[in-house]
């Protein structure tokens, strides 16, 4: 018997956070983008340790991997001057940072 849940995330290696906020410091929006993720990635790590789970822990990772996948597409986009004022927010997708 098993004392992990059906639906454990998989497991976070210590080096994922060190290599996402490389991976953004690397990119034209870091002045912006390394800010928020150091905010987002402080607060995981205070719940975490409060609930003792590290599901905020992965959640910040995945928000933020998906925002760094996402953001080629978003500038070709951009790029080619199509309206975007009919758009969703990402936060209304991924989640709100609280």
């Amino acid at each position: 018997m098993s004392a992990q849940p059906d639906e454990a995330p998989a497991p976070l290696h210590a080096a994922t956070a060190a290599q996402l906020l490389t991976e953004l410091r690397a990119d034209r929006r870091a002045s912006t983008w390394v800010p928020a993720f150091e905010q987002d990635w402080a607060r995981a790590l205070d719940d975490a340790r409060h609930s003792y789970s590290l599901a905020p822990v992965h959640d910040v990772i995945n928000a933020w991997t998906a925002r760094l996948s996402a953001a080629p597409a978003v500038d070709t986009f951009l790029a080619t001057g199509c309206d975007d004022s009919d758009g969703v927010d990402l936060d209304q997708i991924l989640g709100t940072r609280q």
